[in-house]
């Protein structure tokens, strides 16, 4: 009789014991272990790295936007030039030239190009600061003021040390004779840094000197209070009817995946969204935060419907079971038990949200909010920036000096960013329940 059963070639596989295999197998398993440790520690240490890379030169470059050159000048508001029956207008530029001179031994203003020269030392806006000065006070005429303004883009490159001396002159943006009259106001005392206020209290401006935050400020405050005012309610009002009270069948589903499809919409389509339905049909007025604010509630609405559904998700079902067992409506159980006990969440998916749409870009360019604007808005109509479209138009200036503004906006941007983001990491800890 013929044996037909063979020796199995695991034969001598399964002799050995469980114990064996698994301890034979450690070393290659803790091997593996340590690569992908060591993998995760690599890639958690290139990000940082990456960020302070990051960090490293927008704090190197803009830092001295925070900064300002001035001069502090001794004014007499000569009554030959500025006469209170002529005001606003008056020679203001030809009293401050003419107090500037007297810090200048050797200057000769009858000279046009040396005039020209030192006219060019004080920034374009320090004669409307002298306007605005004796408007409100026509008493100063004949007297003598002191004011310290803001020195040209230029000067306030080669105070902070941006502009070389020592490249040829030919290549540089001030000659040796105005470099000169800069050192004589230095030695004189009359030039001081101090922190650069108007980085948040002006608006903006063709001359980098001047140029500040505050429209850009007021035109995201008003975008996005309009997008919270939007978005807040209707968001939380689809979330709760989707997840409490929306039949199981496939109309509802179809809305869930719309739903989830539009979180990962591009923003530049709600832009042209905007620009067509809000702009082109409704005929909104362009460049306004309204608009602005709309748009980037459609786009934040999704998210917070979202991060809603996942926190009423959150609730434990008992007490839904325990509200209904005393004979609550279906109603009464939802808002007055599972939402307040959902509410750090949805504080928090909101805010997230409405941080991920400050720093949105393209969806307002297209409905026109990069617009020069010289004037912060005072109400979310009127024409205005908003940050992200300042920092574009700020890096699109030829000006030297717009440089390190840029960085400093992209700064204050990043600031509020993660002001907002521990909001919602403060939230979160404070009012969650641990189950």
């Amino acid at each position: 009789m013929t044996d037909l059963s063979a020796p199995s070639p695991n034969a001598p596989r399964r002799e050995r014991g469980t114990a064996e295999i698994v301890a034979a197998s450690l070393p290659r398993r803790r091997r593996k272990q340590r690569l992908l440790q060591a993998a995760g520690i690599a890639a958690i240490g290139t990000a940082f790295l990456v960020l302070f890379i990051l960090i490293a030169s927008l704090v190197s470059t803009g830092w001295q936007a925070f900064r300002q050159t001035h001069v502090t000048l001794q004014v007499y508001v000569d009554p030959a030039e500025i006469r209170a029956e002529r005001l606003p207008r008056g020679g203001f530029d030809d009293v401050l030239t003419a107090a500037l001179a007297e810090l200048l031994p050797g200057v000769d203003l009858k000279d046009r190009k040396t005039r020209k020269k030192v006219e060019g030392i004080l920034s374009n806006g320090a004669q409307f600061t002298l306007r605005d000065m004796v408007v409100a006070d026509p008493g100063l005429i004949g007297q003598t003021v002191s004011l310290t303004v803001p020195v040209s883009d230029p000067y306030d490159q080669l105070a902070k040390g941006l502009i070389d001396r020592q490249t040829p002159e030919i290549n540089r943006r001030l000659k040796d004779d105005e470099i000169a009259m800069f050192d004589q106001l230095v030695a004189a005392g009359v030039v001081s840094r101090p922190f650069n206020w108007g980085l948040f209290t002006n608006a903006d401006s063709r001359f980098p000197e001047l140029a500040g935050l505050k429209g850009a400020l007021m035109g995201s405050f008003w975008a996005l209070l309009t997008c919270f005012v939007i978005a807040f309610p209707l968001g939380i009002g689809a979330a709760i009817y989707l997840e409490e009270f929306a039949p199981r069948n496939r109309f509802s589903d179809f809305i869930e995946v719309n739903i989830n499809n539009l979180a990962a919409v591009p923003s530049v389509v709600f832009g042209l969204l905007a620009l067509a339905v809000f702009i082109g049909w409704f005929g909104l007025p362009r460049s306004a935060p309204f608009v602005g604010g709309m748009t980037l509630a459609l786009m934040t609405m999704p998210t917070i419907i979202i991060a809603t559904r996942a926190a009423l998700k959150a609730v434990p079902p008992s007490i839904r079971e325990a509200a209904l067992g005393i004979g609550a409506s279906r109603q009464q159980v939802v808002f007055h038990h599972v939402l307040p006990l959902a509410m750090p969440g949805i504080l928090t998916g909101t805010i997230i949200g409405l941080a991920q749409a400050l720093g949105e870009t393209a969806p307002l360019l297209l409905i026109g909010m990069n617009a020069f604007i010289t004037s912060a808005p005072a109400s979310p109509f009127d024409s205005a920036t908003a940050l992200p479209t300042q920092i574009f138009i700020w890096a699109d200036s030829p000006e030297r000096g717009f440089v390190s503004r840029t960085s400093a906006a992209i700064l204050v941007l990043l600031g509020f960013l993660v002001v907002m983001n521990a909001i919602a990491i403060y939230l979160r800890q404070r009012f969650e329940r641990k189950w």
